[in-house]
């Protein structure tokens, strides 16, 4: 991993000038995020402190969003192994009608399609690697692909962890059994997902506008990405009507958001350690 003065060295070369002075910026749980202003004046958003894949997947989800024109999304300015800039969006009050306006820009992204479910690389959700990569039937089936790179996936990370006995073991093979039945109904094309958005996700920039940051971007059915909204207690009523107004949703979406929190949690038992456990169990039952 480059060291702190190798990173401003090549920010410099980039920007043309010399870094002036860096601030800590807060709400980041997995890097280091600093606000980086140089001598002319300009100011960047600096992420630091891998050296993985990580801000690489970062950056590429970033820009797949761009593609939607529909949600703001930080400009990707430069990127290497250990380190991401990006523009820097001021911070601002919400203007009125945010959420609003909100739920209708993100029903739009979700209008951007792709041939084939998943991603073309794994990225991370959180700091667990995310895999997106389909094999056979999962590129056209979203059941298989859900439950494989998802469900699954994250299962056997808890056996792992030691966080599966047998009451979860039994429930997934339940719910493995009854999958095909729950999501029944809801089949459409591969959209445009943010992957991780819940209240620390988004902001809202200089303009009172809706921002979204932190992506663990793929595409697939977009009930799941609105499920993840309602993990810390959901968004405002607003969004969800607008969004709803703007791109009708599948009848039966409230009976499938259970099969979608599901993921999380489970990504957060996996995580953060057993304090998830029964609300992982209670998700599962709800279908029983």
């Amino acid at each position: 991993m480059g060291s702190e003065a190798e990173i401003i060295a090549r920010i410099e070369d980039w920007a043309g000038e010399k870094i002036t002075g860096t601030q800590s910026v807060g709400g980041g749980c997995i890097a280091n995020s600093r606000r980086v202003k140089t001598e002319s004046g300009r100011s960047f958003f600096l992420k630091s402190g891998f050296d993985n894949s990580m801000f690489r997947n970062e950056a590429n989800g970033l820009k797949e969003l761009a593609k939607a024109e529909a949600v703001r999304v930080p400009e990707v300015l430069l990127q290497g192994d250990d380190f991401l800039l990006l523009e820097f969006i001021p911070q601002g009050g919400r203007k009125r009608n945010f959420f609003e306006d909100f739920g209708r820009q993100f029903a739009q992204m979700h209008r951007y399609y792709a041939e084939h479910f998943g991603f073309y690389e794994d990225n991370y959700i959180g700091a667990t690697p995310q895999m997106n990569i389909p094999k056979g039937k999962e590129a056209n089936n979203w059941t298989t692909f859900y439950l494989n790179k998802r469900l699954l996936f994250q299962l056997r990370l808890a056996e792992r962890n030691g966080y599966a006995d047998e009451k979860l073991r039994s429930g997934f093979r339940k719910l493995e059994e009854k999958i095909e039945d729950i999501l029944v109904g809801s089949e459409e094309l591969p959209a445009l997902l943010h992957g991780d958005l819940w209240s620390g996700n988004y902001m809202s920039d200089e303009n009172g506008e809706p921002v979204i940051i932190d992506p663990a971007v793929y595409y697939g059915h977009r009930e799941a990405d609105l499920a993840m909204t309602k993990l810390f207690g959901g968004f405002s009523s607003e969004f969800y009507s607008a969004y709803r107004e703007e791109n009708p949703l599948p009848d039966g979406y409230e009976y499938r958001e259970n099969i979608y929190l599901l993921y999380h949690v489970m990504n957060h038992l996996n995580l953060f350690g057993s304090s998830y456990y029964g609300q992982a169990v209670r998700l599962i039952q709800s279908y029983f």
